[in-house]
């Protein structure tokens, strides 16, 4: 059963490899980037009629790059490798120095396996602290925080404080993306444990944090663990089920965003041989059941009937194979560089490698359309610098920034 409450304060991919610009590029004014009007809401926003985007080559000689992400009220752009790395470009497209992180000795680089999430305090400019996720050479998933060095070049590898480790039963469908919410709680997408099928019944078992996206508050600390759980958690309150749980019935995860302003999270969820989804649901909220294993996108998958009115089912979803074999969530478009995009929701797909993208309209995903066609080869991730703007990464080592066709 799906339950849910308002807080009062308010993937991996099915790879089988090494994982996964004219646009202004000013400093953003202020900690949060650049002060501009909100847009109108977007139900009323017309289609960017005429608009034609482009990838546009902005690093190349990478390692299996499968995250670009900023830090709040800082320029830099961080690049993950899969191998155990964080890299920093500038926003010319330059690397600087070496690595910002290394951890490709404790890091199991194969497969799914990696590094595979980094995510930085909303208050970095206070307390310089940085949280990444990654597969040890067990196989164990972890999040470990980061104190970035006095010098400000680069992590203090000493500073590490494993937050959280979760066992996976297979070497597949680690999840592994970390990104706090608008509400400053850190949120990890977890998947169901790998294998195919969900053999072990993760995705609706409550008691596993296996196969949901779990919420925690990595300010505090309870009984012994370096996180708490927030006191409005939806599961808190039943015995049976892990607290950290914010939602659940998910396969693999393969990278979630934020929409700060129309307050919504937006999940890109890797299926299984049938049906590739995006969840688009309240960020205020919680208790969703996205319905894996009894469901595979829009189907029915475990079991038959599966309209179960407490599943929240897709806004989107499409074949796999057809149009696609891999899901790669993306970002709502929010930079100043192409003003027609603003309020679209871009994401790709590793095996098409085109981008993607729609409007949420009435809770439905409309004026859907390809942006980019499939033409810069395998797609890992999409990324977001300080100013909204986007980037694609790919297999073969290349990150691209999205513009406006010549611009």
């Amino acid at each position: 059963m799906t339950r849910r409450t308002s807080p009062d304060g308010t993937l991996a991919l099915t790879l089988a490899l090494a994982l996964p610009a004219c646009a202004d590029q000013s400093e953003p004014a202020g900690p949060g980037g650049p002060v501009t009007p909100d847009p109108p809401p977007v139900d009323t926003m017309p289609p960017p009629e005429g608009l034609e985007l482009e990838a546009a080559l902005f690093l190349t000689g990478l390692e299996a790059p499968v995250l670009l992400t900023h830090a709040p009220g800082d320029g830099r752009l961080f690049v993950v490798e899969q191998a155990g790395r964080v890299l920093v470009a500038t926003a010319d497209g330059q690397l600087t120095g070496g690595p910002y992180l290394d951890l490709t000795g404790e890091v199991s680089f194969q497969g799914e396996r990696g590094l595979l999430g980094l995510a930085f305090h909303p208050s970095f400019q206070q307390n310089r602290r940085l949280f990444v996720s990654f597969t040890d050479r067990a196989g164990t998933s972890r999040v470990r925080r980061f104190t970035e060095a006095a010098s400000g070049d680069r992590a203090d590898p000493s500073s590490g404080i494993d937050i959280l480790s979760q066992s996976q039963p297979f070497s597949n469908h680690n999840g592994g993306h970390l990104a706090f919410g608008p509400d400053g709680m850190l949120y990890l997408g977890l998947g169901d444990g790998g294998s195919g099928g969900d053999p072990q019944g993760h995705g609706q078992n409550l008691a596993t944090l296996l196969g949901a996206l779990l919420r925690l508050d990595v300010d505090t600390q309870t009984a012994g663990r370096n996180y708490g759980i927030p006191a409005d958690n939806p599961f808190v309150a039943d015995p049976e089920a892990r607290d950290e749980i914010w939602a659940y019935g998910l396969r693999n995860p393969w990278r979630f965003s934020f929409d700060h302003i129309e307050g919504r999270v937006y999940i890109g969820d890797v299926g299984q041989s049938s049906r590739e989804e995006v969840s688009v649901v309240d960020a205020m909220a919680g208790g969703y059941n996205f319905g894996w294993n009894l469901k595979e996108g829009d189907r029915c998958f475990a079991s038959a009937p599966c309209d179960d009115p407490d599943l929240t089912d897709p806004v989107l979803a499409y074949d796999n194979p057809g149009s696609g074999c891999s899901v790669v969530g993306g970002y709502v478009y929010r930079g100043g560089g192409i003003p027609e995009l603003a309020g679209t929701y871009l994401y790709s797909d590793f095996c098409a490698g085109r981008v993607e993208g729609f409007r949420l309209v009435q809770g439905t995903a409309q004026q859907r359309k390809t942006w980019i066609p499939g033409e810069i080869g395998r797609v890992t991730s999409l990324g977001e610098d300080r100013a909204g703007e986007l980037y694609i990464l790919t297999a073969a080592g290349n990150v691209y920034r999205i513009r406006r066709r010549g611009g």
